[in-house]
């Protein structure tokens, strides 16, 4: 496994990732409708260093990392992770974010936070958590999920030492 910053060759395999997990409508914010041509605003949009996790030529899994806000917000990491569903259960996801956090780290970040973390997405609340993110905050019923309503949404955060 290979993990490296994506280059334009590598749109449609992250394409393929992205167009099945947000389809689903119950991890993220993106509409489930997004269309190929939307992909350069809503993960290559400007400020974000998109990254891919490649084996055997096929791209399994990508990420982004960007400053969470302009200017006096820049400090502080946000990263989106995206993995491709047929290689889900390999510790992929651990994977992308140690690749995450060492970026950070040579960035200068200091501390990293996920601004919308889907409560229902268990798997991803448990990694974080795992991994040292608080919960600090809640949105209440913040994410509209396809299958079950009105459900909360986490801000994770952790410090980068």
């Amino acid at each position: 496994m290979t993990i490296r910053q994506a280059t334009s060759n590598d749109h449609d395999g992250i394409w393929e990732i992205f167009e099945q997990v947000v389809k689903t409508g119950d991890t993220y914010a993106f509409d489930p409708d997004s269309q190929r041509e939307d992909l350069s605003k809503l993960w290559f949009a400007p400020g974000m260093k998109v990254f891919v996790a490649e084996e055997d030529g096929k791209i399994l899994g990508t990420y982004f990392i960007k400053p969470n806000q302009p200017g006096l917000g820049a400090h502080i990491a946000n990263c989106g992770y995206m993995v491709h569903p047929e290689a889900r259960g390999r510790g992929l996801g651990k994977q992308l974010f140690d690749h995450s956090w060492q970026v950070a780290k040579e960035s200068g970040y200091k501390g990293m936070q996920f601004n919308f973390v889907v409560s229902t997405n268990q798997a991803a609340v448990q990694l974080w958590q795992k991994l040292s993110f608080k919960i600090i905050g809640v949105i209440p019923k913040g994410f509209n999920h396809r299958q079950l309503g009105y459900v909360d949404a986490y801000i994770m955060f952790r410090e980068i030492d």
